[in-house]
């Protein structure tokens, strides 16, 4: 089984999952500066490792972020999305705090709520068709 060499490997497990998250700024205001991403970025790489995960691919527009980010499965996805957003919220308004204060108030940062989507691998349609060959036990 050589393609199980490219997946992370611990005792009893071998996984390869990612998600596609996307948050926005409260209100979906348009707060991000050119220099902000970059920091945002630098930020989400370090609570990724606190929890294991990996930050694959990093981008957005000036209302909204998204991350790619690869993640064992003991980490419980809410958990570490909200760390992701309340980590870079809290430094990226101490570091960028009069910018920030012109488009929010209040302490926040990210909008409550968050896109993500499971991705990786084969597209759902191979995968279920090979679901759909196995053979069954007699």
């Amino acid at each position: 089984m050589e393609t199980r060499s490219r997946y992370p490997r611990r005792p009893h497990r071998v996984y390869h999952l990612h998600a596609h998250l996307v948050f926005t700024p409260k209100y979906r205001r348009k707060v991000f500066t050119d220099e902000m991403p970059h920091r945002c970025e630098a930020i989400m790489v370090e609570v990724g490792d606190n929890f294991g995960a990996v930050l694959v691919e990093f981008n957005g527009e000036h209302d909204h972020a998204h991350l790619l980010v690869h993640h064992p499965p003991k980490v419980a996805l809410s958990v570490l999305f909200n760390s992701l957003k309340d980590v870079s919220a809290r430094l990226l308004r101490k570091e960028f705090g009069p910018h920030v204060r012109q488009y929010l108030w209040g302490g926040h940062l990210w909008s409550p709520s968050y896109f993500a989507a499971s991705c990786g691998g084969a597209p759902l349609s191979i995968i279920k068709e090979y679901i759909e060959t196995q053979k069954r036990p007699d």
